[in-house]
């Protein structure tokens, strides 16, 4: 009986873009962590990486530190709509 409550309640159409909101960020969240385990040079899952030690692989670290977003937003405006924003602020306009 309660859980048939519960669903009523939490499964309505204006709750969709919460859970979207959630679902998204959950995503990235999960992302990241994948990314750093996989990919972080300063992370070692394995046994014989850990037996390592301290590595000093600077190229290792810069080619995870410059990943493919960062080099796609390098050269870009940090705007969001820069046509909208200059015309609003440019007076050629």
């Amino acid at each position: 009986m309660a859980s048939s409550s519960t669903l009523k309640r939490w499964l309505r159409p204006e709750v969709y873009p919460l859970f979207a909101a959630v679902g998204v960020a959950v995503g990235i969240c999960g992302m990241q962590l994948v990314r750093n385990i996989c990919t972080n040079p300063e992370v070692r899952v394995t046994k014989e990486n850990r037996a390592a030690g301290v590595l000093d692989n600077f190229a290792e670290g810069e080619k995870y530190a410059e990943h493919a977003l960062r080099k796609f937003v390098r050269n870009r405006s940090p705007e969001i709509m820069p046509s909208i924003n200059n015309f609003f602020t440019d007076p050629k306009y």
